[in-house]
């Protein structure tokens, strides 16, 4: 398969190939072997970004804070102003680990950018997130790939996504660390049988998908997504979605609905990921607040958890 396509071959894409590339990606995620850490074959493991924390405390007492409150570990941004010294002795302090980050300049500078300079801001910034991460004891570096709008088109995205994230893969291959591409609301990569097209392409094991639960419901099922993408995901957000707010309220307004209150069917995303092979980090990416609201989303993700069907 090619690894870039121009404009013409992008638009006269066609329904024989979409249903092909349904089957091979249906194929690929049944025959699925475990995904996610090995080490946590059977269960789920609990996450939150580190933003969500509002008390003011250090960086080891956030930490420590954290690990009372059982989770398992926190993603930081990256690049990010923090003490290096303080976030590793605050690890290892704790015992909290961080599986991963967030790029942090994704958003400002993408890599769907027309400027070849502001690309490469993010390009830059990924070989610090990904050197950043190896330092923590991660293994994925979270990317939004590209952003469609009235001055960047979709093929143009869609192109010039790839060829930006080929030149970041040689030093995810060095640190060991993987591309973890999510799926928000940035007019791109709207299906999931392109979205495995698009890892696919790559034909390396260093990038592979940031399933984002509640970013899906607005225009589809997260379930349908995860039996599609299969091997594909790397990583798990655990975020909540109503439509029902959203038609009455606002689009944006959906995401006010607390875990378990909004149209996430929390069992069949369990089953499916499950079904998928998939066992590892799942990361709390919603309102935080102080000790007390923290105390709920991790009871909150129990309570999610509590679907993943037990070890036969």
């Amino acid at each position: 398969m090619k690894s870039k396509i121009n404009r013409k071959e992008f638009l006269q894409y066609s329904g024989k190939a979409i249903a092909a590339g349904y089957l091979s990606s249906w194929m690929l995620s049944s025959c699925a072997a475990p995904v996610g850490n090995a080490e946590n074959a059977g269960r789920m493991k609990k996450s939150l970004k580190f933003g969500m924390i509002e008390e003011d405390l250090s960086v080891l007492d956030k930490f420590k804070l954290l690990k009372d409150l059982g989770f398992d570990g926190v993603e930081l941004d990256s690049p990010n102003e923090l003490s290096e010294k303080e976030i590793l002795d605050a690890r290892d302090k704790t015992g909290l680990e961080i599986p991963g980050v967030v790029n942090s300049v994704h958003w400002k500078s993408p890599l769907s950018d027309p400027d070849p300079a502001v690309r490469k801001k993010c390009v830059d910034s990924m070989e610090t997130a990904l050197r950043d991460c190896k330092k923590y004891g991660g293994t994925t570096v979270l990317l939004v790939p590209g952003v469609v709008g009235e001055n960047v088109s979709y093929d143009e995205a869609y192109a010039r996504s790839q060829e930006e994230i080929k030149k970041i893969l040689p030093i995810a291959e060095e640190t060991g660390v993987k591309i973890a591409i999510e799926n928000v609301w940035n007019n791109f990569l709207l299906s999931p049988l392109e979205a495995a097209r698009y890892i696919d392409e790559f034909e390396s094991d260093m990038i592979g998908w940031y399933f984002d639960v509640g970013n899906i419901v607005r225009y589809g099922w997260p379930e349908q997504w995860i039996r599609i993408l299969g091997k594909r995901i790397i990583k798990v957000d655990i975020k909540e979605y109503s439509r029902k707010l959203a038609n009455e309220e606002g689009v944006w307004e959906g995401f006010k609905a607390e875990l378990l209150e909004g149209d996430c069917n929390w069992q069949n995303v369990m089953t499916a990921l499950n079904e998928v092979g998939y066992a590892g980090w799942g990361s709390a990416e919603i309102p935080g607040g102080d000790r007390k609201r923290l105390e709920k989303i991790s009871q909150l993700m129990d309570e999610i958890y509590s679907y993943y069907p037990s070890p036969a």
